[in-house]
């Protein structure tokens, strides 16, 4: 899994290159965007809520790429035993692209590397202590996603996303780890899905792009 971001960086850069052929190569402000979307999941008692503002290129018609600032908020019940709690506060920057094979349809990829401070609260009358840790850790997140308004004249679009993070690492904020109370060495990691909506707002673009 370890292999998964080189391999996607090469690809990418390749689609990047041909993008900025397409585009004619130079830099111009008019392709300038801002934005960024909110992050909504609930899965399995596990709640993840976040704000994700961007600064992208569009490097042509059908392809986008920029970085991010993560910040997100994870919580949990029944890690280790019924009625605990786990807390995560989640920061940490990223790049992404997306790919659009039609102006309301795109595919995502975003590479996140978060800093992550998590607090066990145990439960009542529990036989773990509480704990505090802090982490490290990438995040590859796939998915897809539908556009409302991206077409020539309209500097601004809206938009939903389904993503997963493939990487699967234990520390993820976007992930579920069930814990074997018998043996907690033996640990199980679900990927959440992650809904993103948000805007994308041109910054130079007057009315004659997109």
């Amino acid at each position: 899994m370890k292999k998964i971001p080189l391999v996607l960086m090469i690809l990418l850069s390749g689609v990047i290159a041909n993008a900025q052929d397409e585009g004619g190569g130079g830099f111009e402000k008019e392709r300038l965007f801002t934005g960024g979307s909110v992050t909504l999941s609930f899965f399995n008692g596990q709640t993840l809520l976040g704000a994700n503002p961007m600064l992208g290129y569009t490097l042509a018609d059908w392809v986008d790429a920029g970085i991010a600032f993560n910040f997100l908020y994870n919580g949990a019940r029944d890690y280790l035993q019924y009625n605990d709690k786990i807390r995560q506060t989640v920061y940490g920057p990223g790049v992404f692209t997306r790919l659009y094979p039609v102006k309301f349809l795109f595919v995502q990829g975003q590479l996140e590397h978060n800093f992550t401070t998590l607090k066990y609260i145990p439960a009542p009358g529990g036989s773990y202590p509480s704990d505090r840790i802090k982490t490290g850790t990438n995040s590859l997140l796939l998915g897809a996603g539908l556009a409302q308004g991206r077409q020539p004249g309209s500097n601004t679009f809206f938009y939903i996303s389904l993503l997963f993070d493939v990487l699967k690492n234990m520390n993820s904020p976007y992930v579920n780890v069930t814990v074997n109370p018998n043996n907690t060495s033996q640990q199980r990691i679900d990927m959440v899905p992650i809904i993103r909506a948000g805007a994308s707002i041109g910054l130079f673009q007057g009315k004659n792009r997109r």
